[in-house]
């Protein structure tokens, strides 16, 4: 007497109808192999392609996101179109899920309906079906946390130490560390495919507001100082007093910067890239728009303000979540 079974089809199951199936049994005969009702053998094979076109794992993951469905629709996201679409959008922008989680907070303090957890996010987006939504939710949550390396170390000692009249980040002032004034920034240049391209980078210590310089190809010393001032050029003097970088032959031309802007640079020590700790998370941030190998020549200016928009506008942790465009506007207008 054949056994009736309700529960769910199992993958080593689908692997051994696929098999049957390839061998010419019938579905009678698959279902008294398995112990399985021949409706349910039918049902699995029709939703399936069929006889000709059945593969366990094409069955398999369609199993898998149909229950991922099923799973979904108990989620609040899936209840609160509001709530979602914020989540959404705010993923889309390359927000991280804890930076969302504690920006409702902000934006709605007083509307519990518009909560959620990182956690609740993060589980949302990995039990989405498979397609577009979810490879563009998953890749938007993806960061390079690792220092770039920009010299090798057989190659320091040809572009180090080469810059006259360098004021060491010893001789800096204090008020710098603290980061309680602002006004102090951080540069560097992030290169390109083969090194032949470059972007510059500068970041304010207190706000974390970040500054992206095209430069394209011309990453030499005058064409370096002529584009950092220039995206100074705007702010007030209050928020420009000192620069830190590192020892690239790029910013050899410091001291007719600081004629040019006002502001004083000071040198970090070489290889020491936590001296310069706020540039390198950013820099880190950008490769997540940037990856490495990118031709920065071809890279269009309006693409760099519209990375630079998205970071300034993304929710930081060391700013309890909120937003270096909010900071840096803040204090634009105290100085008005």
């Amino acid at each position: 007497m054949q056994t009736t079974k309700y529960n769910r089809i199992t993958n080593n199951e689908r692997e051994e109808i696929s098999r049957s199936l390839a061998l010419g049994m019938s579905i009678p005969e698959i279902s008294k192999e398995l112990g399985r009702n021949r409706v349910t053998i039918f049902r699995e094979i029709n939703r399936n392609s069929g006889k000709i076109g059945y593969r366990a794992f094409s069955a398999c993951r369609r199993a898998q996101d149909s229950a991922g469905s099923r799973r979904r629709g108990k989620t609040r996201l899936d209840k609160d179109k509001r709530l979602r679409t914020y989540v959404l959008q705010s993923l889309t922008q390359q927000w991280s899920p804890k930076g969302i989680s504690e920006r409702l907070k902000i934006e709605y303090p007083l509307n519990m309906e518009m909560r959620i957890s990182h956690e609740a996010i993060y589980r949302y987006i990995y039990v989405l079906p498979r397609g577009e939504l979810k490879r563009t939710l998953i890749r938007a949550l993806r960061q390079e946390h690792a220092y770039r390396h920009n010299h090798k170390a057989g190659e320091r000692s040809e572009t180090r130490g080469k810059i006259a009249d360098m004021l060491s980040i010893e001789e800096r002032p204090v008020e710098v560390e603290d980061r309680t004034v602002p006004g102090h920034w951080e540069g560097d240049l992030i290169l390109g495919k083969n090194k032949q391209s470059a972007l510059g980078t500068l970041v304010e210590r207190t706000t974390r507001y970040t500054i992206l310089v095209p430069l394209g190809d011309k990453k030499d010393a005058v064409s370096v100082r002529e584009a950092f001032a220039k995206a100074f050029y705007s702010f007030p003097t209050e928020l420009k007093k000192t620069l830190t970088y590192d020892q690239g032959k790029e910013m050899s031309e410091h001291k007719r910067f600081t004629i040019d802007t006002g502001i004083e640079v000071y040198f970090a020590h070489p290889s020491s890239p936590w001296e310069r700790g706020t540039n390198e998370n950013t820099n880190g941030l950008l490769r997540q728009y940037f990856p490495k190998g990118t031709d920065f020549t071809k890279i269009s200016v309006r693409t760099i303000n519209q990375v630079q928009r998205k970071l300034n506008d993304r929710p930081r942790a060391v700013l309890n979540y909120l937003k270096p465009d909010e900071m840096i506007n803040v204090l634009v207008a105290l100085k008005v």
